[in-house]
């Protein structure tokens, strides 16, 4: 029996559901949010459950659940190894050093007399990043030491807002403009202007840290690599114009020829190593045109990727086929499920 956190948004789990049913999967669902989720989930094997980062529910609690949920031996997606570090690039930046994982240069203090003793010293520009946020958001181009310092004296004072409305309303602005944006989502921008949204006023600012990256220049867009199990699929993404983020640009292309095989190769691997069930990874390149990661992500906006023309296997062997990645993240856990009990 499939367990899955349903609570009507379109997100993974109106797919799984979709799945189940088509399948013949038998499958309950469950609120992770009530108190007797234990008791919700007698009778399951494994409980899907799309954590997303802009729910301050999930923030709280969401991660805890998962790993005691494994101690009573209750398969999960994700599963811990794949969540632990969602949507904290400092977490990442440690766990990809620690497996010597082609990550860009990153600097993480917890002194502002440190962190402004480095900033005097080092090359710029430099990419400031909080430990949140998706989609580009919360990511800074500091161009100079005064830039830097600036940034550095915020976050040990007042800090950062974990979402700026400001900053997200000007994406709306932009969006509109290349129309992929409607009118009526601009006007909710301004009204959020005034009223925030839950994630942002139920969130405390992020300080007490200063987190960098070097900047890679040269890169006029990144390609995003997913591994979910045995398949590999993949997108370039643009940066925006007049910009250096490629994230949440909106300007995707999905032609094989287009990526570089390399990033789909270390991908494989650090899944393997690191037992992720699902890993998104941004790639760019180093200015010896090596292969360097931003940043990494278990889960990403599904319908983006229904357009990739097919995926890579482990031995990079080509699959023109349909792509729908939710499809595969229930197929894995139930493969999963079977091979635990035969053993």
């Amino acid at each position: 029996m499939i367990a899955i956190h349903f609570d009507n948004k379109d997100d993974f789990s109106t797919s799984w559901v979709a799945y189940c049913e088509k399948n013949g999967v038998p499958f309950k669902l469950v609120n992770c949010y009530e108190n007797d989720i234990f008791e919700q989930l007698d009778g399951c094997d494994c409980l899907l459950w799309h954590i997303e980062n802009f729910d301050y529910r999930e923030q709280i609690f969401a991660k805890f659940l998962i790993k005691s949920l494994e101690e009573k031996q209750i398969k999960t997606f994700p599963n811990y190894d794949t969540v632990w570090h969602y949507d904290d690039k400092v977490a990442q930046k440690y766990l990809l050093e620690s497996v010597n994982a082609p990550l860009a240069k990153s600097y993480v203090f917890y002194s502002e007399k440190e962190a402004r003793s480095w900033a005097k010293q080092t090359s710029y520009p430099k990419v400031f990043k909080l430990r949140k946020g998706s989609g580009s958001k919360n990511v800074l181009l500091a161009k100079s030491f005064k830039q830097a310092d600036k940034l550095i004296s915020k976050a040990f004072s007042k800090g950062f807002p974990t979402l700026d409305m400001k900053v997200i309303l000007k994406e709306r602005i932009r969006k509109y403009k290349n129309k992929k944006e409607s009118l009526l989502g601009v006007m909710k921008g301004i009204v959020r202007l005034f009223i925030g949204v839950p994630f942002r006023n139920m969130s405390p600012n992020e300080m007490g840290y200063a987190y960098f990256q070097d900047f890679l220049p040269g890169n006029d867009h990144d390609q995003r690599i997913i591994v979910i199990g045995n398949r590999a699929i993949g997108l370039k993404r643009m940066v925006r114009d007049n910009d250096f983020r490629a994230s949440g640009s909106g300007n995707f292309f999905y032609d094989r020829e287009l990526f570089d095989e390399e990033f789909v190769k270390i991908a494989f691997e650090l899944n393997r190593k690191l037992n992720f069930q699902s890993m998104a990874y941004d790639f760019v390149y180093d200015q010896k045109g090596k292969p360097k990661i931003v940043e990494i992500s278990y889960c990403f906006n599904k319908v983006v990727y229904y357009d990739c023309p097919g995926y890579w296997d482990e031995q990079l062997n080509w699959h023109e086929t349909k792509v729908i990645p939710e499809e595969w993240m229930v197929e894995d856990l139930i493969k999963n499920l079977n091979a635990h009990v035969s053993s």
